[in-house]
């Protein structure tokens, strides 16, 4: 065969993208020192997808003030979900990352906390390549050394919201 009867392949990969939300949004926080920086979700994921395909978006968050606007968009553009958690986001993540693990190829885990480090190494052995998203400086070293590749979320990967400022009001000179 030479180069010329070869055909180009194209390899269809399936990712799902798990979001540690409490753990991002601190890590945007430190970063910025605004309290009302937040992910940008349409130039995010798409970068972190690539040329593969979205098969779950899952952003998991401690609390019960959750932002029915992130709902509904992340449900509209990615058919993504919330989900609130009780405590901590690691393991209602690490279970629904395991039940997963033989429907995707890939799992991007949105978190820098060294916590995830035996759910990768756990989904790696089951044969599923990991990735991880988060910002550098607030990432553990052992998370990004086991997983397979680490993007790095950068200030053009967030936007800060304007809060508006009520309006002043006038004074009234009363004439004496």
């Amino acid at each position: 065969m030479t180069p010329a009867d070869t055909e180009i392949v194209h390899i269809s990969q399936s990712v799902a993208i798990l979001i540690d939300g409490n753990n991002i949004e601190r890590s945007i926080h430190s970063e910025t020192n605004k309290p009302n920086t937040m992910l940008n979700f349409d130039t995010l994921v798409p970068r972190l997808l690539g040329n593969r395909g979205l098969n779950r978006l899952v952003y998991f968050r401690e609390g019960k003030q959750i932002s029915s606007k992130l709902q509904e968009r992340l449900h509209t553009n990615y058919h993504g979900s919330v989900r609130p958690c009780h405590k901590s986001a690691d393991i209602p993540l690490s279970i629904k990352a395991t039940q997963l693990s033989n429907k995707v190829d890939t799992i991007i885990i949105m978190s820098g906390d060294s916590d995830f480090v035996e759910l990768v190494r756990h989904l790696k052995a089951e044969g599923v390549r990991v990735e991880i998203a988060a910002v550098k400086a607030t990432t553990s070293r052992l998370l990004t050394d086991e997983a397979d590749y680490f993007h790095e979320i950068t200030s053009s990967d967030w936007f800060t919201l304007e809060t508006k400022k009520p309006p002043r009001k006038k004074t009234v000179r009363s004439e004496k």
